[in-house]
């Protein structure tokens, strides 16, 4: 049974019930975490600031020391520790006053604070028990008067529904800042995005390898099934490096920023057919050496080709999403 948790501002934290379940001039600094071409805009106007105070290098492992809490690898935990870090990204995510946010995976709450600092409404959603018991009293302790503006769920994201949130479904329109699990970082946004249409834009980091082969064009040999079931949605690119060092414990792979905005659909019909879509994106990049014809002949009928100018001699690899969709919606209406 999983119920979220409302922490009322200037109260004591109560035990935790919540559910048991191209580049922007932005790269590595000497210190390990990002530089970005913001940092010679203005600082945010310290009235849009709650005030409070974010955590170091020092407050994280106290904490950690304190409850018990050691990063695990099964949960693909690397807990920032750089406060500079985690402001940048709240700023790059454009995160204005009031705006609704949803993180995943918060940890011990470095991002979580600068998410609250800006104004944001945090919906935090994090698997591990300990840590998502711990973070209420984080926000108390560190920025109390921000307290009532953040929720916990402890819950795995991907299995995460409308119905869970609803301070986020019954939002306009939400964004998603989260520091993720080098793991299942593909997956979570593929499936939030999915779910959550309301899901406008994200602002993530995660590992490089995975950033790069999320925004990669056709003809990229990183291109692949996730490059184009994310172009399916919108449009993603890779806004900045980030420093190994400003995690602990420090990461063996180096991390970057992807930012995506969610295209808005005017097309129903557009839409129901992406279940057809993706199978032909996961056909064609299942062998991705082959040609279409070969790679598809399974799942999509010679006639689709000629219906929508494709050469079946092509491979999967050069072909954009809009290609896609059309020998998708070529292939359906020729098997009906």
């Amino acid at each position: 049974m999983t119920s979220a948790l409302h922490i009322p501002a200037q109260s004591a934290p109560a035990a935790h019930s919540a559910r048991m379940t191209p580049p922007c001039g932005i790269e590595a600094n000497d210190t390990g975490g990002i530089r970005t071409d913001s940092e010679t805009r203005d600082s945010p106007s310290t009235s849009n600031l709650v005030r409070g105070r974010l955590l170091g290098a020092a407050d994280i492992r106290a904490i950690a020391e304190a409850e018990g809490i050691r990063p695990t690898k099964k949960f693909g935990q690397n807990f920032v520790i750089d406060p500079g870090t985690v402001r940048r990204i709240v700023r790059e995510a454009g995160i204005q006053p009031h705006d609704a946010a949803m993180e995943v995976g918060p940890g011990l709450g470095s991002l979580t604070l600068a998410l609250l600092e800006a104004q944001a409404t945090v919906t935090a959603v994090e698997i591990d028990p300990a840590l998502a018991e711990r973070l209420p009293e984080t926000v108390m302790e560190y920025m109390p008067q921000a307290a009532a503006d953040l929720t916990v769920l402890n819950e795995d994201a991907l299995t995460v529904t409308p119905a869970d949130l609803p301070e986020l479904s019954g939002r306009d329109h939400f964004t998603l800042v989260a520091n993720l699990p080098y793991n299942v970082a593909t997956p979570i946004v593929l499936t939030l995005l999915e779910r959550f249409t309301n899901l406008t834009g994200f602002l993530v980091m995660v590992q490089k390898e995975v950033a790069d082969r999320l925004c990669a064009a056709p003809g990229n040999k990183i291109y692949g099934a996730p490059s184009a079931k994310l172009a399916w949605y919108g449009t993603a690119q890779r806004v900045g490096l980030v420093g190994r060092h400003v995690f602990w414990p420090a990461p063996n792979v180096d991390s970057a920023l992807v930012s995506f905005t969610r295209t808005p659909s005017e097309n129903p019909a557009r839409d129901s057919n992406r279940d057809t879509v993706f199978a032909v994106i996961d056909a064609a990049f299942g062998q991705r050496r082959k040609t279409l014809h070969a790679a598809l002949r399974r799942i999509v009928p010679e006639t689709a080709f000629a219906a929508s100018g494709i050469d079946p001699r092509r491979r999967g690899e050069t072909l954009d999403i809009e290609e896609f969709t059309a020998l998708a919606a070529a292939s359906k209406e020729g098997g009906e």
